[in-house]
């Protein structure tokens, strides 16, 4: 096919941009093609997930610092505004390449479909299929920004060029403020990392399995001293990873040697899998996280370091998944932790299901009964995306790691093709109401609590906080509501907040302090630690 195509590439203009003119093919396709190359970046053949990006290029251009756009990608939080073609490639080497067709599997539609315009175009080979979850990252090949007229009528030749670099894990953003540049090598030093092969975990896999993470000893601790510490087991969100939690670990430090937090040791813990978020759950598709975590991981720490070792001395935060993995592990095994704050905590409750009762007779997550779209991305009381544009986007970026595929990997049964049943219908939005009946009767976090309140209560009642904005970005103040009902109507004892007008990404910041909320939920979790201790924060300079 390839010496059929005559093809001619120019750069028409200089700086970030190439643009490329093609010769016409004798016919005209019906659908827009382009056709992608392996350049010089890598001299062995290679796989994956092939992802094209379009943007209108005036918009772009506008929008970009300086005018340069240096990448191309899509987010849920521009809703459509940028266009995805995809398709997976089994092998690509040097000097050859692959066609695709862009109406093929598009978003939001065919590029055939587009308004007749420039647009910046990238290609991304995405090798490890993770796309969904974190982006484009190292070992990506990625090729130059290119611009060109769509719909095109020819074919468009675009050459992989570049291999993305491995990211460094003790790096801080260029904004990080210079008192936590000039901590990071200390903290550092106070910092241990977490490999730890789990048996039950490696076992469900038949190869073994990593639990990853760090631990940040607090300031004056020593391993030969009597003295013991409260500790905070703290897991990350969506797109989070063991590589991602220097700024967290930097910041914590800073603010324990400056008095601002009490002195506690920290342990950081990865989530994230193949597959999304695995929520630290006992799932069918994902193994035994949470019995690893209880029964594996914990006791090998406790053995190591000077921790309390008591359901007292031991307390969980996490924000948005990390926040329903946190209340999730409390609620499941209360009597190993001595109490949870999740703050903006995944659906805890499914009778609303960011918006979307899922109980609900024909239950769509993508339209109402009257039709109206279902939105699922808010900022300052505008919808950005809707459910079905956010699932969407999710099923031409990839099969794994998505927000919605992570879910079904955590909460839902087996099929017999030995993945997990999709709780809905990606074309239609339909709910299957079998799956949802699996997901009510083991991971509703409400509907479990009132279930088994009775035995759940002797080392629960009390433990419970959970902190979500009222303006939370993904609609999850409306689970938190629910859940709240359901323990007050038990009678527990629980502590759920609803901060005014905060939203997912502003939820920590008191007043110019963006982790206020932390310190005084760690101060929190010290006082049930430490309940005579006569120490005082330290108020921030």
């Amino acid at each position: 096919m390839r010496d059929l195509r005559v093809v001619t590439a120019a750069l028409l203009s200089a700086g970030l941009f190439a643009s490329v003119a093609v010769a016409r093919t004798e016919a005209p396709v019906a659908h827009s093609q382009f056709h992608v190359e392996l350049g010089g970046a890598l001299d062995q053949p290679t796989s994956g997930r092939l992802l094209l990006f379009a943007t209108d290029a005036k918009t772009a251009i506008a929008e970009a610092k300086d005018g340069k756009v240096e990448e191309v990608d899509a987010s849920p939080f521009r809703g459509t505004q940028d266009s995805v073609a995809a398709r997976e490639v089994s092998r690509l080497a040097l000097g050859h390449g692959v066609d695709i067709d862009v109406d093929a599997q598009a978003f939001p539609a065919g590029w055939s479909q587009l308004p007749a315009g420039d647009y910046l175009v990238q290609a991304v080979l995405d090798v490890d299929h993770n796309y969904n979850y974190s982006g484009r990252g190292a070992g990506d090949l990625v090729s130059d920004v290119v611009r060109m007229h769509l719909p095109a009528t020819t074919t468009a030749v675009l050459q992989l060029n570049r291999v993305l670099p491995a990211h460094e894990p003790w790096a801080l953003s260029p904004s990080t403020p210079k008192p936590l540049r000039d901590a990071l090598p200390t903290a550092r030093q106070h910092t241990e990392s977490i490999d730890f092969v789990s048996p039950a975990l490696s076992t469900f896999w038949g190869r073994p399995i990593h639990m990853r993470g760090w631990v940040l000893l607090p300031p004056g601790y020593d391993a030969k001293s009597a003295t013991r510490y409260p500790v905070v087991y703290n897991t990350h969100g969506f797109g989070g990873s063991v590589d991602r939690f220097t700024g967290s670990i930097v910041s914590t430090w800073s603010n324990m040697v400056g008095g601002e937090l009490p002195p506690m040791i920290w342990v950081f813990l990865d989530e994230s899998s193949a597959t999304g978020t695995h929520e630290f759950a006992d799932s069918v598709n994902n193994g035994p996280w949470g019995h690893a975590l209880t029964t594996e991981l914990i006791p090998q720490l406790e053995s190591r370091y000077r921790m309390d070792g008591t359901p007292n001395g031991r307390f969980l935060n996490g924000h948005s998944s990390g926040g329903w993995a946190t209340l999730w592990l409390q609620t499941r095994y209360p009597e190993v932790f001595g109490g949870t704050w999740s703050t903006s905590p995944d659906p805890s409750d499914f009778h609303d299901f960011t918006g979307v009762d899922l109980y609900a007779p024909n239950a769509n997550v993508y339209h109402r009964a009257d039709g109206s779209a279902y939105p699922l991305v808010r900022d300052n009381g505008k919808v950005l995306a809707s459910f079905e544009t956010f699932a969407r986007l999710e099923k031409v970026l990839g099969e794994y790691g998505g927000q919605m595929g992570s879910f079904d990997w955590v909460f839902s049964p087996r099929g017999v093709d030995g993945r997990p049943m999709p709780m809905f219908n990606r074309d239609t939005g339909a709910v299957d109401p079998a799956v949802v009946a699996y997901w009510h009767d083991h991971y509703d976090i409400a509907h479990l609590l009132q279930a088994n309140w009775p035995t759940l209560k002797p080392n629960l009642d009390g433990k419970i906080h959970v902190i979500v904005g009222t303006a939370d970005t993904f609609y999850l103040d409306g689970a938190a509501h629910k859940l709240k009902a359901v323990l007050d109507g038990l009678g527990a004892k629980s502590d759920i907040r609803f901060l005014p007008g905060r939203t997912h990404f502003d939820l920590y910041k008191i007043g110019d302090d963006r982790s206020g909320l932390m310190k005084q939920i760690a101060w929190e979790m010290y006082a049930l630690a430490r309940p005579g201790s006569k120490l005082k924060p330290v108020a921030a300079p």
